[in-house]
């Protein structure tokens, strides 16, 4: 095989050096320096690409034609600019909770096809939510700009086109569910709103044009005979849920001052359909972070480590989202471990259950001392390097090999004990070569930490 140039070389570690980067941005909390190096990268990066004279990275997009007629040479555009889909110039860029970016109309339609795996990494993906990332759509633009490109648009993949049947139809749906005097045709009406919501995505834009129906169907539950019925309960908390599903609905109903409270009562309050369903509601609301924030403060991090413990496998699984979504949001870390989620979290992986989903967490909340502490307490060491042997999710090993890393950093006493284990089983040898880039830099961290632990033992002697 022929030796790269030394252009090529410079070029790929360039790469490497923005991936890192953007690996950090999507993992969230990076320093201001790391969006630094980001640019710097990119423009490093393009100066080497553009410098070459030689069409790099593939895809589409040339230069508009220039004033004159002529047309540019064309411009090769970065292929951390292209979507992993589709191959084209992102428009629109999102983080799916692998950590990778896609263009949001290429995995929205991958998603709608009923695939649940990461289109990169083969992930199975617990929840499709899609995150913004902004810093890759600013460096598109810059670039964009620079290169004298027209800068892509961001299509409106959810336009509020309520037609005037679908507003005839919600209207005399609730002025049954408000206005009738039967609870018998009440129970119906909610029913029917339950089942035309779930089956018409498009018919959830109504909210928008009815902004304070959610307040009015909850005070609607207050009806004698209405209101001790858990079914009533559950058909209601679903049809929050269905109209949170549209992007827009969810500042609609974080703003009103009803919602959230009933979703954490129902959460409490409720049988396991309505409880999980809440979940799922508070999951799907916190994508926002107004809604993170009022959420939290509100309390619904006790109930949903309740549910996390005391669930179902569905509504158990609802909740370990909701409440990774949250902790995104700092001020609810604290909550969360205040709620003894580490201590639920740990349970649940040494049980086998929902082990992907509480790895998840524990490496969110990792950065803290005081929550290292409970996990080291709780075997946290031997749980993780198990983790990393035996799971087959390789964002699961990712997640362990964090934790295990924060461990050895606040508790150096535990090395030895990894030590011990990786002359055995070379888990962490293995994960540094195979890994994820994250799993690799931790798993690499860890390693060097022996070396020079074993270094220091040997010089003493």
């Amino acid at each position: 095989m022929a030796k790269p140039a030394p252009a090529d070389e410079d070029a790929a570690a360039l790469r490497r050096q923005l991936r890192r980067s953007l690996a950090a941005v999507a993992a969230g909390g990076a320093a201001a320096d790391v969006y630094d190096e980001a640019a710097a990268a990119l423009e490093a990066l393009r100066e080497a690409e553009l410098g070459s004279g030689g069409r790099k990275g593939g895809g589409e997009g040339r230069r508009p034609a220039a004033e004159g007629g002529e047309e540019k040479e064309a411009v090769p555009v970065p292929p951390q600019f292209l979507c992993p889909i589709s191959s084209r110039i992102m428009t629109d860029p999102v983080i799916v909770a692998s950590g990778q970016t896609y263009d949001r109309r290429s995995i929205e339609e991958w998603f709608s096809a009923g695939k649940q795996l990461c289109p990169q990494t083969q992930q199975a993906l617990l929840e499709t939510t899609l995150i913004p990332n902004h810093l890759v759509r600013s460096m598109i633009l810059q670039w964009c700009t620079e290169n004298k490109f027209n800068p892509p648009t961001v299509e409106n993949q959810e336009e509020n086109n309520v037609t005037n049947s679908d507003q005839k139809t919600f209207d005399e749906i609730f002025k049954k569910i408000t206005s009738s005097a039967k609870s018998t045709e009440m129970r119906q009406a909610i029913k029917d709103l339950r089942l035309i919501t779930k089956q018409n995505s498009d018919f959830r834009a109504v909210l928008g044009e009815r902004p304070d129906s959610i307040s009015r169907m909850i005070f609607a539950r207050s009806t004698p005979g209405l209101q001790n019925d858990l079914q009533v309960l559950e058909d209601m908390v679903t049809i929050i849920l269905n109209f949170s599903l549209h992007d827009s609905n969810k500042k609609v109903i974080g703003h009103d001052p009803e919602a959230i409270p009933f979703l954490i009562w129902a959460l409490k309050s409720g049988d396991m359909g309505s409880r999980g369903n809440s979940a799922a509601a508070i999951f799907t609301l916190s994508a926002l972070d107004s809604n993170k924030e009022k959420i939290g403060e509100l309390g619904a991090m006790g109930p949903l480590v309740d549910l996390l413990e005391n669930g179902n496998i569905i509504a158990k699984k609802d909740a370990a989202s909701a409440i990774f979504n949250l902790c995104l949001l700092h001020e609810n870390k604290s909550r969360a471990t205040k709620n003894g989620i580490v201590d639920v979290a740990m349970r649940a992986i040494d049980d086998q259950l929902l082990v992907d989903g509480s790895l998840a967490i524990l490496a969110l909340l990792s950065s803290n001392h005081e929550v290292v502490e409970m996990i080291t307490e709780f075997d946290g060491t031997a749980c993780m390097l198990r983790a990393i042997r035996e799971s087959e999710c390789s964002r699961s090993k990712e997640n362990a090999v964090v934790v295990l890393f924060a461990i050895c950093m606040f508790n150096r006493t535990k090395l030895k004990e990894v030590e011990a284990d990786e002359k055995v089983n070379g888990s962490l040898a293995l994960l540094a070569q195979s890994g994820t880039s994250r799993a690799r830099r931790k798993a690499v961290g860890i390693l060097e930490k022996m070396k020079r632990n074993m270094h220091n033992r040997h010089s003493s002697c």
